[in-house]
């Protein structure tokens, strides 16, 4: 037998759309694992178990569309066109209703305001916000406007939108940034990011209060805690990949107490 010779008819026998061309197309993109930036005919097929001929028929196809290139040295990866259906996944979620109950959520729970932050050129705007009903709580507006080299929610944004860099390493690894004291002497904040469908920085979820309500260790790492959980189900709504957060979720749970 002939290395072709795969049976088709034990081919995605299970959750199958009824449609077998697109059933098989879909089958060779989901042979590209996270690591896999290349890979060559036969490994196509030995990970969908379909015959190389029927595979290459299909791999014409999709490089036509734009969904997969062929590479000088014969190897094939994904195209272009994937990237614009993403882009277009993303924007039919409206940020909104993902964000604003999770602020209000992260409000009653803290008795902060909560906030959500996006990046403005040199400026940090505050989309979407909750305030508490305590009468000592930070008070901003949605739609103000501050710098980006100041509070926590600054550095969650610089840090997912400039060059990498050593000074914003501990960020991007840990996922959560604090500020005391730096915009307004008074308040301090926590900060951490949310992401979209392509692991792009969408904002920055955002607790704020009076100083010296954030000078406990026990209080930070609740704020710490409750950010990194809603951060994940914010990403995850917005089509993103939650599993970002499971390391820095468990490294907050085996500290205890967090100090910054």
């Amino acid at each position: 037998m002939d290395d072709d010779a795969v049976s088709s008819s034990g081919d995605l026998d299970s959750g199958t759309s009824g449609v077998a061309v697109l059933d098989r197309a879909f089958a060779i993109f989901d042979a590209f694992g996270s690591g896999d930036d290349r890979l060559t005919l036969a490994e196509l097929s030995r990970r969908t178990g379909l015959y190389k001929s029927t595979i290459l028929r299909l791999l014409g196809a999709l490089e036509h569309g734009g969904f997969i290139r062929k590479l000088p040295d014969g190897q094939y990866a994904i195209g272009p066109a994937p990237l614009r259906l993403a882009a277009l996944y993303q924007r039919s979620f409206a940020v909104g209703p993902v964000i604003e109950p999770l602020l209000q959520q992260l409000s009653n729970e803290l008795g902060e305001t909560a906030s959500f932050y996006v990046r403005q050129d040199n400026q940090r705007l505050v989309l979407y916000r909750v305030e508490p009903s305590r009468s000592v709580r930070v008070s901003i507006r949605v739609g103000e406007e501050f710098p980006i080299d100041k509070g926590a929610s600054g550095k969650v944004l610089l840090a997912f939108t400039e060059m990498p860099d050593a000074g914003r390493a501990d960020v991007r690894e840990r996922l959560w940034a604090i500020s005391r004291g730096e915009r307004d002497p008074e308040t301090a904040s926590v900060s951490v990011p949310v992401f979209g469908v392509v692991g792009e920085l969408v904002g920055a979820l955002t607790i704020s209060g009076p100083k010296g309500r954030f000078d406990s260790p026990t209080t930070l790492t609740t704020a710490v805690k409750l950010l990194l959980a809603n951060a994940r189900r914010a990403t995850i709504a917005l089509g993103g990949l939650g599993s970002r957060f499971d390391v820095p979720i468990a490294k907050v749970e085996e500290e205890g107490f967090l100090v910054a």
